[in-house]
């Protein structure tokens, strides 16, 4: 929700989290088998829980906690590794170190993705491109972020770098630990840390604010409720509303918890509506 690793900066969460069964819709147990590094199976019950939408908003207002909108790119993991003997991409030995990244992600709330081998366990991509985290040489899709962990030997060390591109920023940073499972998992948190920072709504920034929006091109009622459909479907979007319509073109009047700027930015990245030339209005392209 916020992006934050701890809440250490904000003491008043934990009082407030007291009241987290007042506002709790619904909850599970589902074990959870996590794989050691020496092979073993450990098996682990996780609570999981639903709650009101509502409620949590007003905390997190109340709070003044950052908001990291949900809708967020998914980032592909790459990791290569040198133990002084080789140098090879996903080594199988190391899958519960993958398994602890994917883990971390997943309770950050961070989409990830990995590689898939071909039917020779082989990976379609030149290693020393990752080795050298050129992250600007990959082809990456559109909507997608990328991280490039290359981890190497050194005594009785890991020495782990980090090379991120995201929606347009790039950072890398150097991690060592004898573990290389430690090293790695605290790269993906910190991995998570920057996205998150780079993309969260500042508390002051959040509140109630109507926007108005043209949109031509929707010619049908089928094209209507598609349009409709995609507004509604950013988080940061309370309500839509219709102001006017005539000859394709309709005027939406849109509530939004964060300032407009978030919203105009989140459309100019995703690419469905697109700008005329003078900026008066967009074009729907469904």
């Amino acid at each position: 929700f916020s992006g934050l690793r701890s809440f250490d900066d904000y003491p008043e969460v934990e009082p407030a989290l007291r009241q987290a069964s007042s506002i709790m819709l619904s909850f599970y147990y589902r074990n959870v088998t996590t794989i050691m590094a020496d092979g073993s199976e450990l098996e682990e019950l996780r609570l999981v829980a639903q709650f009101s939408s509502e409620k949590v908003d007003e905390i997190a207002r109340s709070l003044q906690l950052p908001l990291w909108p949900a809708e967020r790119d998914p980032l592909d993991i790459w990791v290569v590794v040198d133990n002084g003997l080789d140098r090879r991409i996903m080594p199988l030995e190391f899958a519960y170190a993958w398994e602890s990244m994917t883990d971390a992600a997943a309770w950050r709330g961070l989409p990830v993705s990995w590689p898939q081998a071909d039917e020779e366990g082989l990976f379609q991509i030149d290693a020393q491109l990752l080795w050298g985290g050129y992250t600007e040489d990959l082809d990456l899709l559109p909507g997608r972020g990328i991280m490039i962990a290359a981890a190497r030997r050194e005594g009785l060390e890991w020495s782990v770098r980090t090379n991120v591109a995201y929606s347009g920023d790039n950072w890398t940073w150097r991690i060592q630990d004898r573990d290389l499972q430690a090293a790695l998992t605290e790269s993906l948190q910190q991995t998570v840390d920057y996205v998150a920072a780079a993309n969260t709504i500042a508390a002051a920034d959040l509140g109630i604010w109507k926007h108005e929006v043209t949109v031509a091109g929707v010619n049908t009622a089928a094209a209507y409720e598609r349009c409709l459909a995609y507004l509604q479907k950013f988080s940061i979007v309370n309500q839509v509303g219709v102001v006017s319509a005539q000859s394709g073109r309709i005027t939406f009047r849109i509530e939004l918890s964060a300032l407009p700027q978030y919203f105009e930015t989140a459309l100019a990245d995703d690419g469905v509506l697109t700008r005329d030339e003078d900026e008066s209005f967009y074009f729907f392209r469904p």
